[in-house]
């Protein structure tokens, strides 16, 4: 008689109240790879060793070029050893996360790219939304293992990346950093990101509580799931799920290479299309039912600078960009209207349908003959649902002329500042090896406006400056580090 069997990684002291029976890393491997897991019943590894507050230790780390992904550093804090289909131990959260209306205190972090509330979920082949199975936030629902192989002797070497976590009092930013897919694939590897809060983080942007981020992914779907070569099969789902039919929204469904990309209909796209991408949201609410318009850009976390003057390259005068907008709720139509400061003709776009889901803006700010200084544009997106669901994205602009200050930028890649641009509060990190600094804020003349001591990780308050461009220089034995354009609000 055929047996049945399944898996709950147990990496902290939790007992979800089912029968548990014990396996070895390898005999669950055989299991998986011949189609007896069931996810109804429990499993913990013989051969698996606990995580014990393991912290981040490998330097300030951003490989890409969005702010919305946090610089991991020594905040974070390991979600589980290298694993799969693993899950965390259930974390306590210091604020209250509201998701279609239910209140949640607590999460579970799920290997494979997702997080849930109610229990764990081993499951690494994944299903569109809606699905009553399943409640869960999805920023890549796929078969995610963190593994990278083992030696000679049986030993994980523990080089298919990790997860890492970090809770603040307002928020959770999870990173899935550079982790690979089963079965022990390390050869493609994905980042990215997720972060819930309260609904009033300033890593969220305004009016959200949960922010997808994603850096270089390069696979979608693992062996088990009929993939081959991270590609094929069963697609990796991108989206949140309530688990009661109704309320869910689903961004897309990835199974190959490529940018191609539709919105949240079953016609499947490419993983290449989530590079750099940034999306925000609000899920807040039993009025979340209906889901406002989603933006889908690399270019919503940063000021965007505009060089002009004395430059020999034309096309610094202008910033292209591509901005996303998708209904997540299959059947709605979208209104786009903006609105802009700006001289006129200085800001301006069209619109393609991709499908009846999701609309591409070709935008464009061109610099020409406008006078150096902040600009904004804010850009509205309108369904027709009901109630009428209505996103609001501003964006920066700065248009710089090139002899216009009397200090320039000396970037310092192991110098993080973010948000750039804030309204109140900067967190500025520099490696260990940096001690004893000084971080001066300086005018756009090279004027000192006050200066302190940095540790290694600080709060930087601006809150006292007015609206503009300044620069935050840091200085080690009067040795400038690094000169970084700081936008206040």
């Amino acid at each position: 008689m055929k047996k049945i069997l399944s898996i709950v990684l147990f990496f902290a002291s939790v007992a979800y109240g089912q029968n548990s029976v014990t396996v070895t890393q390898v005999e669950y491997q055989e299991m998986k790879q011949a189609g007896l897991i069931d996810p109804n019943t429990q499993y913990s590894f013989s051969d698996l060793s606990f995580p014990s507050n393991i912290k981040y230790n490998g330097g300030i780390e951003k490989n890409g070029t969005c702010d919305c992904i946090v610089p991991l550093d020594s905040t974070f804090s390991l979600a589980m050893l290298p694993n799969d289909d693993g899950s965390s131990g259930l974390i306590n959260l210091p604020f209250t996360f509201d998701f279609y209306g239910n209140q949640y205190n607590s999460v579970y972090i799920n290997n494979n790219g997702n997080i849930s509330f109610i229990s764990p979920y081993i499951t690494w082949t994944s299903n569109s939304f809606p699905d009553s199975s399943y409640n869960m936030i999805a920023p890549f629902w796929g078969d995610v293992d963190t593994r990278g192989g083992m030696d000679t002797l049986g030993n994980l070497l523990g080089n298919g990346g990790n997860v890492w976590y970090k809770v603040t009092p307002t928020a959770l930013i999870i990173n899935w950093n550079q982790v690979g897919y089963f079965n022990m694939h390390n050869d493609l590897v994905s980042t990215f990101q997720l972060i819930i809060s309260n609904g009033s983080d300033s890593l969220v942007s305004a009016g959200g509580n949960v922010s997808f981020c994603y850096e270089d992914m390069q696979w979608t779907t693992g062996d088990a799931s009929s993939g081959s070569g991270g590609f094929g099969g069963t697609p990796a789902t991108v989206g949140v799920n309530v688990g009661n039919g109704t309320d869910y929204f689903q961004v897309g469904q990835f199974v190959q290479s490529g940018t191609s990309f539709d919105g949240p209909t079953n016609n499947f796209d490419g993983v290449d299309f989530l590079d750099g991408q940034e999306i925000y949201f609000n899920v807040a609410g039993i009025s979340a039912t209906n889901t406002p318009p989603l933006l889908i850009s690399s270019a919503l976390c940063d000021t965007i600078n505009v060089l002009t003057g004395d430059t020999l390259l034309k096309s610094m005068n202008s910033s292209d960009f591509i901005i996303g907008i998708m209904t997540p709720e299959i059947g709605q139509n979208i209104q786009i209207s903006t609105n802009s400061d700006a001289p006129a003709g200085a800001f301006s776009y069209s619109m393609t349908p991709i499908s009846d889901q999701y609309y591409e803006i070709q935008a464009s700010f061109n610099a020409t003959g406008v006078t150096p200084g902040i600009y904004h544009v804010s850009l509205t997106a309108t369904d027709n649902g009901t109630p009428v669901g209505i996103t609001t994205k501003n964006f920066v602009f700065e248009v710089i002329y090139e002899n216009s200050a009397n200090i320039g930028e000396f970037n310092n890649s192991e110098i993080k500042i973010y948000p750039n641009p804030t309204n109140d509060f900067v967190t500025i990190q520099v490696p260990k090896n940096f001690e004893n600094n000084q971080v001066e804020i300086l005018d756009l003349s090279g004027k000192i406006l006050f200066s302190k001591t940095l540790s290694e990780s600080a709060l930087l308050d601006l809150s006292h400056l007015y609206a503009g461009t300044y620069f935050i220089r840091i200085i080690q034995n009067q040795q400038v580090l690094g000169i970084n354009r700081i936008i206040k609000r």
